[in-house]
């Protein structure tokens, strides 16, 4: 399957939740190179990130994250990405070849209005949904802003680190988490979160990784 090379361009839409986990429902879906970064005793900064990118990326789709927790290495800091879905062939052979990201195909369903909704299902499972909504206090962002994130990834025995460039226009959002049993990322327990956000107008560039360590165990980690 044909797919773009790094970087790729997108825009579109996001909704974003931020959770406090427990760092030791973290750790097996964390690889033990990575030092998980605490951010109260115990807990670990994690989330789901699902967007769709529209007309104007170089690619388009929906996709699906889960971050179980902020990690370091080396002296780098980064978020690791555990669980990765799009509705996209050639965003799973471009996410899996160039990044090392573990993408699978998923079936995502958007519905927009006062209490909006998207819900993400591989065949007859559902992954998780989220419905959500303007927060009671209307905070925004009107005019676009700039943000950097880093994230880690691995590529057979290879650690990469790549960047992000997004810019968008941000809405705090009453956001609602649903995680069922079967889900593969149930273990995290995600609960609800505590802070949720909108973007719209947003751009994206996800830049080529490079390779910043080895993985000395191999064989000993797999993705959950």
């Amino acid at each position: 399957m044909p797919y773009p090379q790094a970087p790729w361009t997108l825009q579109g839409f996001s909704i974003q939740t931020v959770h406090l986990l427990d760092v030791e429902k973290a750790r097996p879906l964390i690889p033990p190179e990575f030092e998980i970064i605490s951010v109260w005793p115990g807990k670990t900064l994690g989330g789901v990130y699902i967007s769709s990118y529209v007309a104007g990326s170089v690619l388009q789709y929906n996709e699906l994250i889960v971050v179980p927790g902020m990690v370091s290495y080396a002296g780098k800091f980064g978020a690791w990405v555990s669980h990765i879905y799009v509705d996209s062939a050639a965003s799973v052979e471009g996410g899996r070849k160039i990044w090392g990201l573990p993408k699978e195909l998923a079936e995502f369903s958007w519905t927009h209005g006062d209490r909006s909704r998207v819900n993400v299902t591989q065949g007859d499972k559902q992954l998780c949904s989220i419905s959500y909504s303007d927060a009671l206090v209307p905070l925004s962002t009107w005019w676009r802003q700039p943000l950097t994130g880093t994230s880690f990834s691995t590529l057979n025995t290879d650690l990469l680190l790549f960047k992000s460039d997004f810019e968008f226009r941000l809405k705090a959002a009453s956001a609602n988490l649903a995680v069922p049993s079967e889900s593969p990322f149930a273990s995290l327990d995600l609960g609800q979160p505590f802070l949720a956000a909108y973007a719209e107008d947003l751009g994206l560039v996800v830049h080529a990784p490079e390779v910043v360590g080895k993985i000395a165990r191999t064989g000993e980690f797999s993705y959950g």
